[in-house]
This record gives C-alpha cells, structure tokens and sequence, in this order.
C-alpha cells in the first residue's frame, strides 16, 4: 500500500508545482523584482539577526564565492544590508534590510491565488482532508533526518505553515 502511495505522491506533485509555482517575486510598492534565485537567499536572512557571507554559504551549500555576485546585486538593490561585526571590525556581516524582509514575505514557492483558486474547486470535506493531509506529511518531512530535508525547506518561516 505504501508504493502506491508513494508513486501517487510522485505522480501528483509534479503537476502542482507546475500549476501553482510563483513566476518571480515583484515588490509593489517599490516595482523592484528578484530572481527565484535571489528570492532564495533572501529567505534565509533576517532583519534582526545578521549573519556572514560564509554562514550564508553554508546555509545555501555553496561557496562565499558562488553567491557573492547574488548578494552584491540585493546589496544595490537596498534588500540587504552590510554591516561591520560589532565584535571583530574585520569581519562584515549581512541582514535583511526593511525592504528585503518585505520581499522576503512576498516569497513563496507557490502562488498562494493559483493554490485558493485549485481549493475553491473542491467541496469542503475533500479540501479539508487534501489540507490535513498536506499538514502531516509537511510534519513528518520535517522530522526526517537533517540531510534528507534541505534546510531551505525547512526554514522557520515555512516550518510555520503547516504547525
């Protein structure tokens, strides 16, 4: 029974990520547009806790070097900010800034309309179980082992969602 599950799992998602992914991220208010990309790295800072351009790094399991241009680019576009470690002049140290936190938000895998419209099409019982469903296995993911789930997928921000 479980296979089948599986295989139906693997048969389904392909056909709503394709459906429901965002296209790109847009900030409104601004007009400024990030790649999916940059989106990313994005999701992995935060306004109120600065990290360096290495603990992003490994964050994203690349090199300082593989984001650098990235993050230069959110730097010119005023999303992230570079600060100076209070603690070790030498070190420089990365955060959302107001603006990043709001095209943070903004960011989401899936387009949260193209998902409302596929849940207005169900009847309530079948969207209230096609939800719980989504929920458990959502929580049983998170609880794989760390190098089964990338941290990416499991960021505080989407661990919220399905809690």
């Amino acid at each position: 029974m479980l296979d089948a599950q599986v295989e139906a799992i693997l048969a389904a998602y392909p056909t709503l990520h394709a459906a429901w992914r965002r296209r790109g991220v847009q900030d409104q208010a601004t007009g400024r547009r990030v790649s999916n990309h940059q989106a990313g790295i994005l999701e992995q800072l935060d306004p109120a806790a600065p990290i360096t351009v290495g603990e992003l790094a490994q964050r994203l399991g690349v090199t300082p070097a593989t984001i650098s241009i990235q993050l230069a680019r959110l730097v010119r576009l005023r999303l992230v900010v570079r600060e100076t470690d209070p603690g070790d002049g030498r070190r420089v140290r990365i955060r959302l800034s107001e603006a990043g936190a709001r095209m943070r938000n903004l960011r989401s895998l899936l387009d949260p309309e193209r998902v409302r419209a596929a849940l207005a099409r169900l009847e309530e019982p079948e969207r209230e179980a096609a939800v719980a469903g989504l929920r458990a296995l959502a929580a049983a993911a998170v609880a794989l082992p760390e190098n089964a789930v990338s941290r990416r997928s499991t960021s505080r921000r989407n661990r919220r969602t399905f809690e």
